[in-house]
């Protein structure tokens, strides 16, 4: 196959991956507002947060399976076409049911990222693959670093439709970028569509991370809760059953299982946690009360601006981690990114003073996770056949997603679970907890350079 463009193909493709990722932290400014907005309660608001994330969480393994059977193309267009609508349908509208909807629709754009690296191992040139997937990967946490700013921003100064409207012009931009500069490979797998395994993954996800980010509100020993986590428990064990015995599984599982894959997957879940715990962390210090003895008092605004240069350095950071790997091996990468987040969360005990410290501990972290990040796609995809390339990683981008949900509960509920009354009269986080939100964060990066290490190596892949 002629190879055209490939500077062309790869600045499309990380730069759909970046829009898309930013996407769901666009609605982060607007979340003590959504119950006003939308004329409903706090709890039926929160479905506006749930829905994106439970539609990628399906998505992602379900539509790089059939980016691996039909093409990369088509399936990117399609991922496109879904994310405009539902950007244009929360746009124009201001009740609860359609933005849930047009939210839901929205999370469809994140299977963009394991489609991307599929394409680039395809198309791009064998010396820039490294580099290519590893912008490519890194574009989740880049995304989510520039989107918090750039929507406070947009918050600030015009109506919070203009935020989705911004959103459907990504989507429309990205849809024709793809048509017009992505080639149209060929399918890589004859497999026919499961349907009954996808309905399997779908139940099983929906209901895990229903107890995952709802266990808060319902109470974790609520029948509720129990009850998500049980139905999870037996539909995933039906679903692994239909999996080993069905000719063309959703989910390779004998893949899924052999330890590269899984000891790089259970690492992406801890890297994952690791990235989302500064998300929780770093607003809450710069923009509580300094009545509060620590907080900074900072504006929405001037958090996302001193936060800002987290996601730039993560994108210095890919091509340099690239040129790591191709030197020392990913696994090498991998286990150096985990040590410098773990140890750059024990450092921002310390850094917590002021915003410029908080901006720094953050520029830490991020350099950290874009090596981590970079490192994975490699990692997948020298363990599985060129066949499952996006079903593999997308299996990898949901590790990914699986890590950031159980950061928001676990570091969520430290945070709430110790808190002080303020002179306001309101309730604040304590410093003892984000102390404690820091030290679980980097115990947790600490635990993925570990399960990093596990990575058995082919002989000779590094030195």
């Amino acid at each position: 196959m002629r190879r055209r463009h490939p500077a062309a193909i790869v600045a499309v493709l990380a730069a759909a991956g970046i829009s898309v990722s930013m996407m769901q932290t666009f609605v982060i400014p607007l979340v003590p507002e959504l119950p006003a907005l939308l004329g409903t309660s706090a709890a039926d608001a929160s479905w506006v947060i749930t829905a994106t994330l439970l539609t990628a969480a399906v998505a992602t393994p379900v539509f790089g399976r059939l980016g691996d059977m039909y093409g990369p193309k088509r399936i990117l267009l399609v991922c496109a076409a879904l994310l405009t609508a539902g950007s244009l349908l929360t746009a124009m509208t201001s009740a609860l049911v359609p933005v849930v909807l047009g939210r839901a629709l929205q999370g469809f754009g994140i299977p963009i990222i394991p489609l991307g690296i599929s394409v680039m191992r395809s198309a791009v040139p064998a010396h820039r693959v490294g580099t290519a997937m590893s912008l490519m990967s890194a574009s989740l946490g880049v995304g989510g670093a520039l989107g918090l700013p750039l929507s406070a921003v947009i918050a600030d100064h015009f109506d919070w439709h203009a935020l989705f409207w911004f959103a459907a012009g990504l989507g429309t931009a990205s849809g024709l970028l793809f048509a017009a500069l992505v080639p149209n490979l060929p399918p890589v797998s004859a497999d026919r569509f499961d349907a009954l395994g996808t309905l399997g993954l779908s139940a099983g996800l929906v209901t895990l991370l229903l107890g995952i980010t709802k266990g808060g509100a319902w109470g974790w020993t609520s029948p509720t809760t129990l009850i998500m986590f049980g139905t999870s428990a037996v539909v995933f064990t039906l679903f692994a059953w239909w999996q080993l015995r069905t000719a063309s599984p959703i989910v390779d599982l004998r893949t899924t299982v052999k330890r590269p894959v899984l000891t790089t997957n259970l690492a992406s879940i801890a890297v994952g946690f690791a990235l989302f715990a500064l998300s929780l962390i770093g607003p809450q210090v710069l923009e509580l009360p300094a009545g509060t003895g620590y907080g900074l008092g900072l504006t929405m605004l001037e958090a996302g601006l001193w936060l800002a240069p987290g996601g730039l350095a993560m994108m210095v950071t890919s091509p340099l981690a690239a040129r790591v790997a191709a030197g020392r091996g990913p696994r090498f990468t991998l286990i150096a990114g985990c040590l410098i987040v773990s140890a750059s969360y024990l450092l921002g005990l310390l850094l917590i003073a002021a915003p410029w410290q908080v901006c720094l501990f953050n520029v830490l972290v991020s350099v950290g996770v874009g090596f981590a990040f970079s490192s994975m796609p490699a990692l997948i995809n020298a363990a599985v056949p060129i066949s499952e390339t996006a079903a593999a990683n997308g299996i990898n981008a949901l590790a990914r997603s699986l890590g950031t949900s159980l950061s928001s509960a676990v570091v969520g509920a430290v945070l709430a679970g110790l808190t002080v009354v303020g002179p306001d009269g309101h309730s604040y986080p304590t410093l003892t907890a984000v102390r404690v939100a820091l030290l679980i964060a980097a115990t947790m990066a600490a635990v993925a350079a570990g399960l990093a290490a596990l990575i058995p190596l082919p002989a000779g892949s590094e030195r």
